[in-house]
């Protein structure tokens, strides 16, 4: 029975009651029920190098996951700087082995420390970054690690000038199990060529924020900020190397005392390999057992994957959570035991100057695309 027939002839009970048992149950339960599977946890991400490293501000709790994944890598954290004394206090107890120095520029001299971490106020890890790069050394910032157009374009020079990394920390792809994995089926043409990718990237505002959170000028606004996670994506997915925006808008809807916040945005993009839309927020409900509810799908010639990135609401328990419809059927893959590649793939390209756990370039225009569309999104204004 064909989708015109089944909404002429009323509820499925109905028309479900005039059809043979064998008909009904067959429609039901052949080749529907999904499969279940856990993913391989892929190739070893041992380390290959050993490096010192150090972090400059911690002003966003990203930081230890950075310095985490670096760790991982093999890098060894040497030495921290901010002067903050709950920062201080917080960083010394989960690195011990690190020390204290006594200013920026101590970090900067020390000819044996070969990358720089910073989670520091959004509006001031671009120019950190230049700092690090024209003392010799690679960096790695938390995004947005770019709050303006003119930050760009300094980044950009000071690369092109220096030769080093300014590499992006775009966790919610290079710190997530399932988006890993993800790649590897996109890479293995499970579903075809990728053509459109649609984020949905809910976050929980919380208690406890500091001043510089309500403050566009400091946080770059809503796109610049969780929508570089996006961006992202959109390009690494689609494999597209270039890309302009089409629209966007942000507004805030529900912080009228804070007038230098945003609570929404979205945005279309299209680039050389697809297109993607993105939408960003700051609208996840309390009852939710998580910050937010990230997903993302990925439309493919030949299939679809669904990434339940955080929680399934559904009930399956903890994160990573995959589903996928291809040529073959359709099935649920758990992604939790995936191995996170970024920190030792990141201290191998320092050593060998390669470029496989981040392609410059695609970092820096994930950064572009969203600072244009912060710069040209109209106002969403809801009665």
């Amino acid at each position: 029975m064909d989708r015109r027939s089944l909404l002429a002839g009323g509820t499925f009970a109905g028309i479900a009651a005039g059809l043979p048992a064998e008909l009904l149950a067959q429609s039901v339960t052949s080749g529907n029920a999904p499969s279940s599977e856990t993913a391989p946890a892929g190739p070893d991400p041992a380390a290959k190098h050993r490096i010192d490293f150090a972090a400059i501000g911690m002003d966003h709790a990203h930081i230890y996951g950075m310095c985490d994944a670096v760790i991982r890598g093999g890098g060894t954290l040497k030495s921290y700087y901010t002067t903050d004394p709950k920062q201080i206090e917080a960083f010394g107890k989960r690195y011990p082995g690190a020390k204290l120095a006594r200013s920026e520029d101590e970090i900067l001299a020390d000819k044996s420390i070969k990358v720089v971490l910073s989670a520091s106020i959004p509006d001031l890890r671009a120019p950190l970054g230049i700092r690090v790069m024209r003392a010799g050394k690679d960096y790695l910032g938390d995004k947005p690690a770019i709050t303006t157009l003119k930050q760009l374009a300094d980044v950009r020079r000071a690369v092109k000038e220096t030769g080093r990394k300014f590499a992006i920390m775009y966790s919610e792809r290079l710190e997530s199990r399932a988006s890993v994995y993800a790649g590897q089926l996109v890479e293995q043409g499970a579903i075809g060529k990728v053509i459109q990718t649609v984020n949905l990237a809910p976050h929980r505002v919380g208690t406890g924020r500091p001043d510089w959170f309500w403050d566009k000028q400091r946080y770059g606004g809503i796109l610049t900020d969780i929508g570089s996670h996006q961006a992202d994506q959109f390009l690494f997915y689609t494999k597209s190397t270039t890309a302009k925006v089409v629209a966007s808008q942000t507004g805030n809807i529900s912080w009228k005392d804070k007038p230098g916040f945003e609570d929404f945005g979205d945005m279309i993009a299209t680039g050389s390999g697809g297109t993607g839309y993105i939408r960003v927020d700051w609208f996840t409900p309390d009852g939710l057992p998580t910050w937010g509810d990230g997903r993302l799908f990925l439309l493919g010639t030949e299939g679809y994957i669904e990434l339940r990135k955080y929680l399934d609401v559904a009930g399956r328990p903890g994160a990573n959570h995959l589903l996928m419809a291809d040529r073959n059927g359709v099935k649920y893959v758990d992604c939790s035991k995936v191995n996170l590649p970024f920190g030792p793939q990141f201290v191998t390209d320092v050593v060998e100057r390669t470029s496989t756990a981040q392609d410059q370039d695609q970092a820096l225009l994930a950064a572009e695309l969203v600072l244009i569309a912060q710069k040209n999104a109209t106002r969403l204004v809801i009665a």
